[in-house]
């Protein structure tokens, strides 16, 4: 299986699938890293980054921001759990840095992002999930 096979998701779509795209290569190279005697294939996540990852993809598909969400660290809505937001700040810790080597343009993308000034109060019904319910 590829990587890109591993990155869909069919929750998500625009600016909210790149940013999965994103925290999907962070957790995977934290995972290369850190999990290595666990991991059978090169390109599959251990169990416990696999459930975070997909915990991330659940919290960006409920994101009350929508597609015009601002980078976690920025919003005033904080939607993840305490032991997940705390993995994934260690995972963001150790692989943040990493990504300007393999993944430039996804590194760069996510840094001007958060240059973004952060909207005031999120619009009622903007969620990923109720656009996807609609349709």
């Amino acid at each position: 299986m590829t990587a890109n096979k591993q990155v869909r998701s069919e929750l998500l779509q625009g600016a909210l699938k790149t940013e999965y795209k994103t925290v999907y290569h962070l957790v995977k190279h934290y995972c290369r890293k850190h999990h290595l005697q666990v991991q059978s294939h090169a390109n599959t996540l251990c169990h416990a980054c696999s459930s975070l990852l997909a915990y991330a993809e659940f919290r960006l598909d409920r994101c009350p921001y929508g597609q015009a969400k601002p980078t976690c660290n920025k919003c005033p809505v904080h939607c993840y759990k305490p032991q997940q937001k705390q993995e994934m700040k260690t995972v963001m810790r150790y692989s943040g840095p990493r990504m300007l080597l393999s993944h430039p343009i996804l590194a760069i993308r996510h840094l001007l992002h958060e240059r973004r000034p952060v909207p005031k109060k999120p619009m009622a019904n903007v969620s990923n999930r109720h656009i996807r319910k609609q349709q």
